[in-house]
């Protein structure tokens, strides 16, 4: 078995030296999608609220282009720039799982002293689906 890596048109531009995911067997790694608009690669600005939609946009851009979807999705880590955007955070994100009628996949959630572009959240993912 061998690892694919892949560059995806469709997300944002990468802003480090990275793939966007990687599909390694029934497993997608997904490198942490920030808020940042695919249209222009353009920072989403605003509360963690439309930050949060705007990177769980990028996660379902990754996933689709592997044929995955929010349903596969086993982990996420989540990045905050501060622990008291965790409730207005926690909203945003659980309302993109219901949308998907997705479980709630395993999380880890640390505040961090900066994140890239000085966005509020950054979120790694790890997807699973069989092997056809």
């Amino acid at each position: 078995m061998q690892a694919q890596f892949n560059d995806i048109p469709a997300a944002p531009r990468p802003i480090a030296p990275y793939s966007h995911s990687v599909l390694c067997g029934p497993f997608l790694f997904l490198t942490g999608q920030m808020p940042i608009d695919p249209a222009n690669n353009q920072w989403v600005r605003g509360d963690i609220g439309n930050q949060t939609l705007a990177v769980m946009a990028n996660i379902k851009i990754v996933l689709a282009y592997s044929g995955f979807s929010m349903r596969n999705i086993v982990q996420c880590r989540v990045y905050l720039s501060r622990m008291d955007l965790y409730e207005e955070f926690n909203n945003a994100y659980e309302s993109e799982f219901a949308m998907a009628q997705a479980n709630l996949p395993a999380r880890t959630c640390v505040a961090i002293s900066g994140l890239a572009g000085g966005a509020d959240v950054e979120i790694d993912a790890i997807a699973w689906k069989p092997l056809d």
